[in-house]
Order: C-alpha cells, then sequence, then structure tokens
C-alpha cells in the first residue's frame, strides 16, 4: 500500500486491503472513503469487508463509488460535503487513487487557484490535464465554449510579447495576431533602477496598455488558467477557450515576495524596499536619501533572476550618493549574494571591484535571505561557507534593498510546456518548443540560459518572428539567437560597466572598444542608459524597428 499526499485533509491511495486498515489507523488517519465500485476488479476486496475493520479500529467510512474515467460533477460536489463532514485527516482509495485525486480537485475548484490543485495532484503522480477544463469552471462541465481563433496567440504583453508581435507584423503586415493579457499598464522595468536613485520619476516607465498593444493586434484581456497544446488550445479564466494555429509564450516570471517569510508583510515601510516594484523603487530613493548612517543591506537571491545585475545596481547607486553626501563613511553597506560570484561574466568582475572596494562594500557570498522582522529591523539568512557549511545569520538593518526569489508563474510552471523546473521547454537558437512545434517562447519564462533582460528580448523577439513564419511557409530558412544579453552596470551616476555577452559568457560588444569599452566605467555608456535606451525601447523594440537587431539566419 502506498499512500501519497494530496492536501492536508487527504490522502489517497490504490486499492487497499483488510490488513492494511490497521496500518492506516496508526498514521493518524480517522476516516476511509471508497470511490471504488465494488466488483470492479477480481481481486478486489469489498467496502463492506473494509468498513467492518474499519469500525472495530474507530474510523469512518463512506463509500461514494466513482465509475473509471467518469467523474460527474454532482460526484465532485458530494466528495466536498462529504470531506467537511468526516473526522479528518481521510484516506480515499480507488483502483489507482487517481478517482479520489479528481473527486477532491473538482471539489476544491471555487476554492483553491487552479496551479494549486494541479501541482499537488502532479506531486501525487496523477495527470488531471483531462479535467482542467471542469475545474477551471468551478468544477462543472462546460454547457458551451465560445471558442475564438487566431492564427498566431501570444501569452503576455510585456517587452517579449509586445516586441514580437510588432516584428511579426512588420514582417506580415495581414497576419491574425491576439495578445492575452489581463493588465492595465505596460511598465519600462529596466528604467526602475534609475527611479531608486533619483534619476527618473516614476509615471515616465509606465503606459496604458492599450496604447502599447500594436494596431491591429486583438487584445484579450484575461488571465491564462491552462494549456492544451494537444487541442492548439489555451483555457482562460471562466473557461473560454482560445485556439492558435502557432503560440508564443513570453508571460515572464513571477516575483516571489511570499519566499521570504515576513517580507510581504514590512515591504514599503521599516526601511525595507525593492526597486523590483514600481512602487518601490521610489521609496528606495526617499530611504537613500534620508539615511546618514547605520548600516544598509542589498540582497540577491538564487538565479535564475530577472536582470542579475540589477541588486548590485541599486548599491552601487545608493553609494555614489552617500559619498557625494559625504556620509558614505557612516555606512555600513553589505551585500549579500546568495550566489558565488559577484557578476557572472568574469570580464567585468575586475570593474566592479573597484567601486567595491572605493565604497567600502562588504561582500557576503552563499549568503541567502529567509526571513525578514521589519519591525525588529533584523534580517535573517541561510549561509553557505566555502567548506559546504551551513549556519543561519541574523543581521540588523536601517535599510534594506530585497529582491525576491523568482520563478516562472504558476500556470506556467504546472503546464505540459515546462521542463521539470518550471520554465518553458525551449531550443535555444530557434526559441521554438522542443516537444510542441508550433510553440516559441521568449523573455524570461523559458529554459535557455541567457541573462533575462529587456535587450534579451529584443534580440528574441526577431527571432521567433521569422521562424513562426518559416513554420507557418510564409518565409524560408531559420533564424538562430546566440544568447545575447546586456547589463548596464550603473557603477556610480554618470557612469556606467557596459556589461553585453552570448551563451557562455562571450563578450558581444555592440560598439567599437575605442568608443565603449564594456569591460570600463563610460560616460558614454552612461549617456546610452539614460537618453537612449528608453526612446529606443518605446520607439523602436515595441514597434517592431530591429535597429541592431535583426537575426542571424543559420539556413535560407
Amino acid at each position: 500500500m502506498e499512500i501519497k499526499r494530496i492536501s492536508s485533509q487527504l490522502s489517497v491511495s490504490a486499492q487497499i486491503g483488510i490488513s492494511d486498515v490497521q496500518a492506516i489507523a496508526d498514521l493518524g488517519f480517522k476516516s476511509i472513503v471508497c470511490n471504488r465500485p465494488d466488483g470492479e476488479g477480481a481481486d478486489q476486496v469489498g467496502f463492506k469487508e473494509i468498513e467492518l475493520q474499519a469500525h472495530r479500529l474507530g474510523l469512518a467510512t463512506h463509500y461514494l463509488p466513482v465509475d473509471t474515467g467518469k467523474v460527474t460533477d454532482a460526484q465532485g460536489a458530494e466528495f466536498g460535503t462529504l470531506m467537511n463532514g468526516l473526522p479528518q485527516p481521510v484516506l480515499a482509495y480507488c483502483r489507482s487513487g487517481l478517482r479520489s485525486t479528481t473527486l477532491w480537485a473538482l471539489a476544491n475548484a471555487t476554492k483553491l487557484p487552479l496551479p494549486q490543485i494541479i501541482e499537488n495532484a502532479a506531486k501525487a503522480g496523477y495527470d488531471l490535464k483531462s479535467v482542467v477544463r471542469r475545474i477551471v469552471n468551478g468544477g462543472k462541465t462546460p454547457v458551451e465554449v465560445a471558442a475564438t481563433r487566431h492564427d498566431v496567440l501570444i501569452i503576455g504583453s510585456g517587452a517579449a510579447g509586445v516586441a514580437v508581435a510588432s516584428s511579426l507584423l512588420a514582417r506580415s503586415p495581414d497576419l491574425d495576431i491576439a495578445i492575452v493579457d489581463p493588465a492595465d499598464s505596460h511598465y519600462y522595468q529596466p528604467g526602475w533602477t534609475m527611479v531608486g536613485a533619483g534619476i527618473f520619476e516614476a509615471a515616465v516607465t509606465a503606459r496604458k496598455m492599450a496604447t502599447v498593444i500594436p494596431r491591429g493586434v486583438h487584445w484579450i484581456k484575461s488571465a491564462v488558467a491552462a494549456f492544451e497544446p494537444e487541442h492548439n488550445s489555451i483555457v482562460l479564466d471562466g473557461c473560454k477557450i482560445v485556439q492558435y494555429q502557432q503560440l508564443i509564450v513570453c508571460p515572464g516570471l513571477k516575483l516571489d515576495w511570499n519566499g521570504i517569510e515576513g517580507l510581504a508583510d514590512t515591504l514599503g515601510r521599516n526601511g525595507v524596499t525593492s526597486n523590483y516594484r514600481y512602487d518601490l523603487a521610489p521609496y528606495t530613493w526617499q530611504l537613500v536619501q534620508k539615511l546618514q548612517n547605520g548600516k544598509a543591506i542589498f540582497t540577491q537571491p538564487p538565479m535564475p533572476i530577472k536582470c542579475a545585475g540589477a541588486p548590485q545596481k541599486a548599491m552601487y547607486l545608493s553609494a555614489d550618493h552617500w559619498r557625494r553626501t559625504g556620509v558614505l563613511k557612516n555606512i555600513d553597506i553589505q551585500f549579500c549574494n546568495a550566489g558565488a560570484v559577484l557578476f557572472g561574466v568574469a570580464d567585468y568582475v575586475p570593474a566592479l571591484m573597484e567601486y567595491v572596494k572605493a565604497y567600502g562594500i562588504t561582500l557576503n557570498f552563499g549568503r541567502n535571505l529567509v526571513s525578514i522582522d521589519g519591525e525588529a529591523k533584523t534580517a535573517t539568512f541561510n549561509q553557505t561557507n566555502a567548506d559546504g557549511t551551513k549556519e543561519s545569520v541574523t543581521q540588523g538593518f536601517d535599510m534594506i534593498h530585497v529582491v525576491p526569489p523568482q520563478k516562472a508563474p504558476d500556470f506556467i510552471r504546472v503546464s505540459p510546456l515546462a521542463d521539470t523546473a518550471g520554465w518553458v521547454e525551449i531550443d535555444p537558437a530557434t526559441m521554438q518548443h522542443k516537444r510542441f512545434e508550433n510553440i516559441f517562447a521568449l523573455g524570461d519564462v523559458g529554459n535557455t540560459t541567457n541573462a533575462k533582460t529587456a535587450a534579451a528580448a529584443r534580440k528574441q523577439a526577431p527571432v521567433v518572428a521569422h521562424n513562426v513564419l518559416a513554420l507557418r511557409g510564409e518565409v524560408k530558412g531559420h533564424a538562430k539567437y546566440d544568447g545575447y544579453g546586456s547589463c548596464p552596470l550603473t557603477v556610480e551616476r554618470g557612469k556606467i560597466v557596459l556589461a553585453e555577452f552570448t551563451y557562455g559568457g562571450k563578450l558581444a560588444p555592440s560598439f567599437p572598444k575605442w568608443l565603449i569599452d564594456g569591460t570600463k566605467p563610460s560616460a558614454l555608456a552612461w549617456y546610452l542608459k539614460e537618453r537612449i535606451l528608453p526612446p529606443l525601447y518605446w520607439d523602436a523594440m515595441l514597434k517592431g524597428r530591429e535597429w541592431m537587431a535583426q537575426p542571424e539566419m543559420v539556413d535560407q
């Protein structure tokens, strides 16, 4: 007998025998539910026999038989009512445990998010894709489904989604394209580092989504609940089905603010801030201006994260302000990085280390933030030492800039598109899904090893656009993405170390060395970041103008 935990209230198993009932009682279960009709198998113990033994041991029982492959909506609702009335925890069984798990899923369709239901079942070894639409529909079989169809369906209207839509239209103006995203606003997220340093106003980094979606592209203002790649369909919240010929997945990643204990309760107050959120970046600048002495901590979680240089960008610009105002000597700056190096591409580290020394920054590698107490102004880290030993370290702070752990969005992580780590599984060169040939992905959600930056999305969008049209037979050849990413490291106000690299950390400068040497701080690179890149983003990248972003062709 193998018992699989579905929730704190319910576990499931395959068919049990009389001798198993004692073990079930010993494990602390209070009730047993049978979801397998008597007589279904020649070697099956009848429910009455199980019930007699269970009652001898003080366990409650219930018989709710379900024919294999035929769990009804009414049975799902009945199972929910049953669970509310039985002593818990409950063990439910059928032939394999799948019917019991399906009943639980339907019963909880209006109580738990779909990703949580799918993920709990998957951890126990059960695939619920056949009932996804019913779960999305509140545990009921949809009576009428209004399906819409588009040539190309794009999930996400961030930098990657809008850019690839515009790149497609630039190549094929009559293409029927739809973007799915419930958001009202579009953000130029690379600008938030500058907001946190008092250089940009937050408002200049935001625009209404309706003004950014390319003209001629349908905007489906809804959230994706699930993917059905075998049917070339997605399921939206409310159980509306949208079909496609090609699908492009680029919803970004999830900032897991709840992944650090106590963080969500103290963000935006008690000296706790983050440039990774639009509304908090101005608070960073307030804290930097206010701090005259004390300890300032800047954190970086385990990879992968959005823009790996952003955690230290905030630190350098803050330190530069304190130096300019004459208080740097009074401030203890601590960089707590869960990783083992300052920056992943070694060529840029010497220039960064010069600033670390100049600002008097203490580097703490292998130190990952796990909890924070805003009222007490203490942060607790898991420290992994060079010799492999681990310990807990608690530090006080006057200001702390937190970068949350990051992962694929829930609806991606539990979908058929994901790899074992939860990211969309794509070819690193073509950006095409490895198992579903009419699906592509770009931006932060892919499982490629490039840096997750807007610069990467700018180079990926034309590649995906060309390869989608090649699959449709509209163009010839295939385009290749080389892993390009860029991270303008703002080491001081007025100077930037312009890191540009491809897969494997190979340097990939966009400009001749005499103009901008990316391995050294540059005033011209700062001008690029402050004056050139924002309009390049809004008026070129999002408009399908591929300046310095034309895709490399591998065949014609």
